[in-house]
């Protein structure tokens, strides 16, 4: 692929972000508190996250192989970083889900096909596009490798802390909803979203990928929307007064 297919590529995958994050202000994603049978036919949530999360992971690593470039030390680290992310996601995180949740086969079937886009995406700029000069070693004292590395950690350590304090808001057998009141939640009633939207953030800030930053709108498109719909089943739910003054998920802005 040239660098103008691939630029055609990231211009229509950034179109359809938009039309996903218009569409899913008027149609909740049916997985979590908001499936419903309408969705179809449904699978153990785990199995579903692991399926959904794990090819994103595999077409990193294949596309990896292949490159000339991957022991190359800002692209492999690169990589590493990518990859920690989604081996906690693929193959730690649905292991700590608790409880006997579904997921819909159409909503885990559409995970799918953006995580291939997106990791073909990804991968495809990282390893084979971005110009042979541009990842040199200066690029790790760079202020965007640097400031853009902080926000990585800081909103994977955020969102793992959020999926933390969801997982243990029942005791066993208890089926009821809760309000979540630690950590960032005291500010947004979905924290765990602010997390992974500060971590690919700082992805696209220190690798500067133009494939970084529709990831970013991409992540954007798809969870500011849920987040909406989250906190207005919260005060639906709890009330006005118990959900207050929290915003749905940028910290006193939204």
């Amino acid at each position: 692929m040239s660098i103008d297919t691939f630029n055609l590529f990231l211009g229509v995958m950034s179109l359809i972000a938009l039309f996903v994050f218009i569409a899913l202000y008027f149609v909740k994603a049916g997985y979590g508190i908001f499936r419903t049978a309408s969705w179809g036919v449904a699978i153990s949530n785990k199995l579903a996250w692991i399926l959904m999360e794990a090819p994103v992971f595999v077409v990193m690593c294949v596309m990896w192989i292949y490159s000339e470039r991957r022991f190359e030390p800002v692209i492999f680290t690169f990589f590493l970083f990518f990859q920690i992310h989604y081996f906690q996601r693929a193959f730690i995180f649905p292991l700590l889900l608790k409880g006997k949740s579904k997921m819909p086969l159409a909503i885990m079937s559409m995970g799918v096909l953006f995580n291939l886009l997106n990791g073909y995406m990804q991968g495809k700029w990282i390893f084979y596009l971005a110009p042979e000069t541009m990842y040199q070693a200066g690029w790790f004292t760079s202020p965007w490798f640097i400031i853009g590395t902080l926000l990585f950690f800081a909103g994977m350590l955020l969102n793992w802390q959020s999926d933390y304090i969801i997982r243990h808001l029942r005791k066993p057998g208890d089926t009821r909803h809760y309000l979540p009141q630690k950590g960032m939640y005291r500010y947004v009633t979905s924290a765990n979203y602010f997390g992974e939207l500060v971590e690919w953030v700082g992805f696209a800030v220190l690798t500067a990928s133009p494939a970084a930053w529709v990831f970013v709108w991409w992540t954007f498109a798809n969870l500011v929307p849920r987040a909406d719909a989250i906190n207005k089943r919260y005060r639906a739910e709890f009330g006005v007064e118990a959900v207050g003054k929290r915003k749905r998920i940028i910290p006193f802005v939204y």
